[in-house]
């Protein structure tokens, strides 16, 4: 199948609209077909010794490589400006994959303390039986990940803005630090995306991503990316990728590429919404701090507008009591934010990060029950600012 046509445009409208879409690959089709096989068949002997001499090249088998796979990872190529993308089933397998490309035996890696969840565990407890040690820092002040480099030190793994506390880390001085010492660098940009943050613009090596978040855009599909250089992501897919397996579908790259082409009108509209939000709840009573980057109360806002275009519809705040039960309260009465743990689609959620701490970490470790996240979806703001008025005087 021959590579698309260059869109003539580095806009990111245009290019969430038309990169990796030209319709004459397809036969005029002007919605990417779904290539759903799992095997390609070849006409002669000689087809397949040239197809399996460059797999990542060659339509073989749909775990190395899938037409509608490559159109969704062309595209976010292209947005992300980066030289090469690779698509996976979730954003954790996108991450392990990401970060086992960088780390061998006996290494030593440095992860922010507020990175999600899971690739923290994986960092600090699955890593630990191939002799993999970690340190996790708060991160926001440069000199802490410098304090924390041993001669081991392989890997810098970032996530700014993080989800829970949205804390920010210098992502410019972090990785002139981490050339300086030959460490390899990993940025969860999820919170963000590259319309708001670009990563490999300040140095990181490798961007890794949930597309189940905003790509998606309607909380219908799993799946993840890395994006970065062209050797880094080949050496990927020549072996974390297809050894590990963590292949997306060619269904669940179709509804990606989907979601993309109407990224920057949602995201616009998030973002418009949670800053109406974040002003509310700043100026509450029964609200003690909000966390947002994007509101002038967030203590790293200069930072965030430093490196940041923007910030997304994910925000956190704290309420003025710590009582469960009274937090139980205020999320039961709300009625448009609906209580899940994952963000990025079009409906608002709230979720009580002390919830997964209780059933995975001692007491002394909870988040303040008072936390709160809320994604603010694609819902008329006013709404929105009803529901969590009308919740809060529950309290």
């Amino acid at each position: 199948m021959e590579r698309p046509a260059p869109v003539p445009s580095d806009r990111a409208e245009t290019l969430a609209a038309h990169a990796g879409d030209d319709p004459f690959r397809f036969l005029g089709a002007a919605a990417p077909p779904i290539f759903e096989t799992s095997t390609f068949v070849f006409r002669t002997v000689a087809d397949a010794l040239a197809a399996f001499a460059d797999e990542q090249e060659h339509y073989v088998y749909t775990r190395r490589r899938n037409p509608t796979v490559r159109v969704v990872e062309e595209k976010l190529a292209a947005l992300e400006g980066a030289a090469e993308c690779r698509l996976f089933a979730s954003g954790m397998a996108a991450i392990s994959a990401a970060i086992l490309s960088c780390v061998g035996a006996g290494d030593h890696v440095v992860c922010v303390d507020t990175a999600y969840g899971p690739a923290r565990a994986f960092i600090t407890g699955y890593l630990s039986r191939f002799g993999i040690s970690a340190t996790l820092v708060d991160g926001c002040d440069p000199a802490e990940w410098e304090a924390a480099v041993r001669p081991n030190t392989r890997l810098f793994y970032l996530e700014s803005p993080s989800s829970g506390l949205m804390k920010l880390q210098d992502l410019a001085a972090v990785t002139a630090l981490a050339r300086r010492h030959g460490i390899a660098t990993i940025c969860d940009n999820s919170y963000a995306t590259m319309l708001l943050q670009r990563p490999l613009e300040l140095g990181v090596d490798l961007v890794v991503y949930s597309c189940s978040k905003y790509f998606g855009g309607h909380s219908d599909v799993l799946a993840g990316a890395v994006l970065g250089p062209a050797e880094r992501i080949r050496r990927i897919g020549d072996a974390e990728q297809p050894l590990l397996g963590g292949v997306v579908g060619p269904f669940e790259a179709w509804l990606i590429g989907r979601g993309l082409r109407t990224l920057p009108l949602r995201l616009r509209q998030h973002q418009q919404s949670a800053g109406r939000v974040a002003e509310f709840l700043a100026g509450h009573p029964r609200v003690a701090r909000v966390h947002y980057p994007g509101h002038p109360s967030h203590p790293q806002h200069g930072l965030a507008l430093r490196q940041m275009r923007g910030a997304s519809g994910l925000l956190s705040f704290e309420l003025d009591t710590g009582d469960l039960k009274q937090v139980s309260r205020f999320v039961d009465a709300l009625r448009l934010f609906r209580l899940g743990v994952s963000w990025g689609g079009y409906e608002s959620l709230v979720w009580l990060p002390v919830i997964g701490a209780m059933h995975r970490a001692p007491e002394e470790q909870w988040p303040n029950p008072g936390l709160v996240r809320i994604h603010v979806g694609l819902e008329d703001v006013d709404d929105l600012l009803e529901d969590l008025d009308r919740a809060l005087r529950a309290l």
